[in-house]
């Protein structure tokens, strides 16, 4: 266990120091940031580092494999109705408990809380029964996605035209660090038995689905009760020095306790319920299972709490600084915020779980590494025409439209597999990381250039949800090229081994039956 918790810190250390090499580059060239605000930046890199390392680790070790069990003992039901109901009551539990959706339901004014969030936990319980039906009748997972993103764009035409941002950006805050390991692992144990095809892609797509409730729920409501514009809620902390710095984080540690505390409560209770009924787990499992529960608890806590304190407000700071025109022009936020897209999406906690999960399902036939290059340029992208967007003011729902009919449209020329693991990575890659630091920073940016925030600022998570949709499918295009082009190549070497062969086996026939009219061909027939 020692080991594994070492691989996972360095892990976790080289996915956070480049984007904390970045932003301490642009502390000293374009954005100079306060002693303090750099003290919080500094104190919450460390705490992001232990905490996604002992996050993933307590994931390999609990969720894994309880949502996998999870969805194994669901298809040993020969009637469906218990596994809906299943489904329907996981979705709702574990969204309600996603930290990332109570930070955006305190920014959408007119609407209760509690109504937002348990209308979007409605919406997924819904759509993870949806996933279940796709899978166990083999439904194609870009038909359905076709269908229901058609009812969003519908929906959005009746919407408030500033809470479309809002309602889009539901979609990705939901499929969090609590949803996706535990959503993967189970849509991998519901495919185990159910699916047909080698490469096990109808395990993929949980994330995808229930990252579409969410947006409707919002729209819906934001059609019911016609909310009103509202202002930023994120203030810059008054930190001096570096006393300042601990004392904030000393007091933000107990809250985040009790959020994380609230947030894995429902997966202790699926895990205990689970245990009673189907005591599939023995002692030393349980005990393991236990201990990663433990380790996932407090690395969400130093996340959450670094993320939070940490990376908050100097995003915040930077957006501000970069848009107010006095040092550099305001066009620099467009390259800098795409620079620091490209590199904070790999700090994601489910970001690892997903690599992970898709080197083991494909047998190593998608690499990790494919998967991070194409969330990274695909982050960088959604930041970059987020930043234009704030810059001009254009609006979100041509882009949503455009990017989901091209993203739709790849998923029928490439591998079933690419289009669940891109969908997926969609929801993944908008997770704490996007709302704690990327929103900050377009907000700060929004606020300097006097935009509407719930129109400009508002969407991003939305741009970052979609991008990677496309460019991980490009991925898979060009693995199907680049494999058709193999086969092509074998066949033609194939050919002419065939011809060889047939050649050779012609001149030993005829220096076999006629050797003195052809005395010539005596070596090649006897090297024959």
């Amino acid at each position: 266990m020692r080991n594994s918790l070492r691989e996972k810190l360095l892990e976790s250390l080289s996915s956070v120091l480049p984007i904390t090499v970045i932003i301490i580059v642009f502390s000293i060239s374009l954005t100079p940031l306060g002693t303090g605000i750099m003290t919080l930046f500094v104190f919450g890199s460390m705490m992001l580092i232990a905490g996604i390392g002992l996050f993933t680790l307590g994931s390999d070790m609990s969720m894994m494999p309880l949502g996998e069990g999870v969805g194994i003992y669901l298809n040993r039901f020969r009637k469906i109705f218990v596994p809906l109901i299943v489904c329907f009551v996981l979705g709702v539990l574990i969204t309600t408990a996603e930290p990332d959706l109570r930070v955006l339901a305190n920014q959408i004014p007119s609407i209760s809380d509690q109504i937002l969030i348990w209308s979007v936990a409605f919406g997924v319980g819904v759509f993870l029964v949806l996933a279940l039906l796709r899978i166990r009748f083999k439904l194609s997972l870009s038909k359905l996605l076709i269908v229901f993103y058609g009812l969003i764009m519908i929906a959005s035409l009746f919407a408030p035209e500033d809470f479309i941002p809002a309602a889009f950006d539901s979609g990705g805050v939901t499929t969090g660090p609590m949803t996706v390991p535990f959503l993967m692992a189970m849509g991998s144990g519901l495919a185990v038995s159910r699916s047909s095809e080698k490469d096990g892609e109808s395990g993929f797509g949980l994330v995808a689905l229930c990252s579409i409730g969410p947006i409707l729920s919002v729209i819906i409501l934001s059609i019911c009760f016609r909310p009103e514009a509202s202002t930023s809620e994120f203030v810059l902390q008054n930190v001096a020095n570096t006393r300042d710095a601990f004392i904030v984080f000393l007091y933000a540690f107990p809250g985040y306790l009790e959020e994380v505390a609230l947030a894995i409560a429902p997966l202790v209770a699926v895990f205990i319920v689970f245990q009673i009924v189907t005591k599939r787990f023995h002692r030393r499992q349980m005990i393991r299972i236990t201990i990663g529960i433990l380790y996932t608890y407090i690395g969400l806590v130093l996340f959450l709490t670094g993320a939070n304190v940490g990376f908050m407000p100097a995003g915040q700071l930077i957006g501000r600084e970069l848009a107010n025109g006095q040092i550099t022009p305001t066009w620099i936020i467009i390259p800098a915020g795409m620079v620091i897209g490209y590199f904070v999406v790999a700090a994601e906690p489910a970001v690892h779980v997903l690599k992970r999960q898709v080197e083991d399902v494909t047998s190593g036939a998608i690499s990790g590494n494919s998967i991070r290059i194409g969330l990274s340029v695909g982050v960088a992208l959604a930041i970059g025409i987020a930043m234009l967007r704030i810059l001009t003011g254009i609006r979100l729902l041509p882009f949503m439209i455009v990017g989901y009919l091209v993203s739709l449209g790849i998923s029928f020329f490439v591998p079933k597999v690419y289009t669940g693991v891109a969908f997926d990575a969609g929801g993944v890659a908008s997770g704490p990381m996007t709302t704690t630091f990327i929103l900050p920073f377009a907000i700060g940016a929004c606020e300097t250039l006097g935009g509407n925030l719930l129109t400009d600022a508002f969407g991003i998570v939305a741009m970052v949800a979609l991008t990677p949709l496309i460019t991980i499918q490009i991925i898979g295009l060009y693995s199907r090229i680049r494999s058709k082009l193999r086969h092509k190549q074998a066949a033609q070497e194939l050919d002419l081994i065939e011809d060889e062969i047939v050649y050779y086996y012609d001149e030993a026939y005829l220096i076999t039956e006629f050797p003195e009219d052809l005395p010539e061909r005596k070596e090649v027939g006897e090297h024959a």
